[in-house]
């Protein structure tokens, strides 16, 4: 019988605690995918929850990219993180990016990073939930309640919570954009509960869609599939971060800036048309949708 090649290693072994740093990783994802701006966004106010790292921090930079002011949301453990992100977005693309520090597991918080926001912002065009946390475990029995409880707090309370403090700053012609995950389709054994969580983030979507077209604010979410972001090493053992992607069709996962201009155009006036649908970024995946 002939043996299977393993997998490739394609990261080097390393690991950090909850919730994973950024500036800590090696190499470290590309977050900028470098082409120059069109103006798409141009002086939208925009919020984007991990908005400090990983995917979060690349759709903010391409938002400041399209001319947009942006307030990114994050974990208080992530300000080193955050603020890279801010003045990198300042420097490069002279447009506003306001830092809140919130514990997004927490409705009052929720409510309160909403309130600090709008009163420098104003006006809210485009919101972005993204943030987002998972606990591998091995079967079922290995999910404890506190994990659980904090997966669902994070992953989808908070996108409800949210979703209600900054509604009422949205006028027509205003957006929402959810990330979902490609689990949210084909499951995954190690990650139940996440998976769970992401499969609610598509019915929230296409059900807020609906709630809120007579308004004129759309509704559309993403679709990642393995992404190189702080999660990864925050959350797997050595082994499996040094193959992580590598069973995607692509044979690899995907940088954060390749996930970035799926939300430009949710974001933008090209997608005036589109609501209640899920992108789906996974490297060739083809899942039921």
């Amino acid at each position: 019988m002939q043996k299977s090649n393993p997998p490739k290693k394609i990261f080097k072994k390393q690991s950090q605690s909850q919730p994973g740093l950024e500036f800590k990783m090696d190499p470290l994802p590309e977050f900028d995918y470098g082409t120059p701006g069109s103006e798409k966004l141009l002086n939208k106010n925009c919020i984007i929850t991990g908005g400090d790292s990983g995917i979060g921090r690349a759709v903010a930079i391409a938002f400041a990219r399209e001319g947009a002011n942006v307030a990114i949301v994050y974990k208080k453990k992530e300000a080193q993180d955050a603020e890279i992100t801010a003045q990198y977005i300042k420097t490069k693309f002279n447009r506003k990016c306001i830092t809140v520090a919130a514990n997004l597991a927490k409705e009052e918080q929720c409510m309160e990073a909403a309130v600090k926001i709008i009163k420098k912002m104003e006006r809210i065009d485009v919101l972005v939930n993204n943030a987002a946390i998972h606990y591998p475990a091995k079967d079922l029995s290995e999910i404890t309640t506190p994990n659980l409880l904090e997966t669902f707090a994070v992953n989808i309370f908070a996108m409800f919570w949210l979703t209600k403090a900054v509604l009422p700053y949205m006028k027509k012609g205003a957006n929402i954009i959810n990330t979902t995950s490609v689990t949210a389709y084909r499951g995954s054994s190690h990650l139940i509960d996440y998976s769970a969580t992401k499969g609610a983030i598509v019915s929230f979507t296409r059900s807020l869609a609906s709630n809120l077209v007579e308004k004129g604010i759309r509704v559309n979410g993403v679709a990642p599939g393995p992404v190189w972001t702080p999660l990864i090493p925050a959350s797997m053992p050595d082994e499996k971060v040094q193959t992580f992607g590598t069973d995607s069709p692509m044979k690899r996962p995907a940088q954060p800036a390749e996930l970035a201009p799926a939300y430009v155009f949710l974001a933008s006036d090209e997608a005036a048309y589109i609501s209640g649908e899920i992108i789906h970024v996974n490297g060739g995946e083809i899942v039921n949708s």
